[in-house]
């Protein structure tokens, strides 16, 4: 299958703002538009992917929730397979955990123990990257399971909060920045 034309402009243009969403003073990026445009979701997951063939990557590793929509079509497109990291207490098995700090309190995401085998080559994805906490935390649990991180990619980076600090050292890529 060709991958279809779509540019990073294509993907921001369909990005709609939901002023003051969760809460007063937040402008939401809403990525269901681009979703349900099948030339643009189709687009995205090539941007998110443009580095990589089938056979170069064990697993696309996703992260809860929206994280998991991007990750599972990114890991059908390069034949790997999918992991979830999800938030604590919604995986089945035993689990490695990571706590991360959020603006008020923290929070804690989970992957099975057995998730990859140590020296599996993922690729880890996500819709937003903000402040980079939850990112950071599903990078330092994909190295308790001896996973090579091969990239970080985000549909979505919010560049003014420096989230790409707490990821120093991986490849990180973004499709749009603002």
């Amino acid at each position: 299958m060709i991958p279809p034309a779509v540019t990073p402009a294509d993907i921001e243009k369909a990005i709609r703002n939901v002023p003051d969403f969760p809460k007063p003073g937040i402008q939401f990026k809403d990525i269901t538009p681009v979703l349900a445009d099948a030339r643009l979701f189709a687009g995205a997951i090539h941007q998110l992917t443009k580095d990589f063939k089938p056979g170069m990557v064990d697993a696309v590793v996703g992260i809860d929730a929206r994280g998991f929509i991007f990750a599972a079509a990114a890991a059908l497109h390069l034949q790997a397979g999918f992991i979830p990291v999800r938030k604590k207490g919604k995986l089945p098995y035993q689990t490695h955990e990571e706590s991360y700090d959020l603006e008020y309190g923290s929070n804690s995401i989970a992957i099975h123990i057995d998730a990859v085998a140590p020296g599996s080559r993922v690729l880890l994805i996500d819709d937003l990257l903000a402040t980079g906490g939850t990112a950071a935390a599903a990078a330092a649990l994909l190295k308790k399971v001896g996973a090579e991180i091969l990239e970080i990619s985000f549909l979505i980076e919010l560049g003014f909060l420096d989230g790409r600090k707490k990821l120093a050292g991986y490849p990180v890529r973004s499709i749009v920045c603002y």
